[in-house]
């Protein structure tokens, strides 16, 4: 895996990154330390793509057990050190995930599958961040 960062000074400090996939990303800083807000901020990318990573195992374990998942959000909220390197310390990930009479006891498993054998980035993250795992099922089927 391959990725270069390109700052652009003419925008402070924002910094654009081509994937090694062809992919570009943009990131910025936050005013205060000479960014112009126009990005998210590269920890807030990292978060991102931790609840992506996440999710997409979700997805894929529902799908191959062959049930009717529908929608997979990942809330994510996190904590950082108070002082340098600003690590994260703490992270709560709230899985919403929707579909027609899904089993609880399925999604539950797909959650918990993903966050121990198979996200690359939760487990890097918790390294240094207690991860807090919960899961809310929207029956998609209900009500009709």
């Amino acid at each position: 895996m391959e990725c270069t960062i390109n700052w652009m000074p003419a925008s402070g400090m924002a910094f654009s990154a081509e994937t090694g996939s062809g992919h570009l990303l943009m990131m910025d800083g936050a005013p205060e330390g000479g960014g112009r807000n126009l990005a998210p901020r590269p920890m807030e990318t990292m978060l991102a793509g931790a609840g992506a990573c996440t999710a997409y195992d979700v997805v894929l374990i529902l799908k191959r057990g062959r049930h009717a998942v529908q929608g997979c959000q990942v809330k994510m909220s996190a904590d950082r050190a108070e002082t340098e390197p600003k690590v994260f310390t703490r992270i709560v990930m709230k899985f919403v995930v929707s579909g027609a009479k899904l089993p609880e006891a399925a999604v539950k498993r797909a959650v918990q599958m993903s966050y121990e054998k198979y996200c690359s980035a939760t487990a890097m993250l918790a390294k240094t961040a207690q991860i807090d795992l919960e899961v809310e099922i929207v029956d998609t089927a209900a009500g009709g």
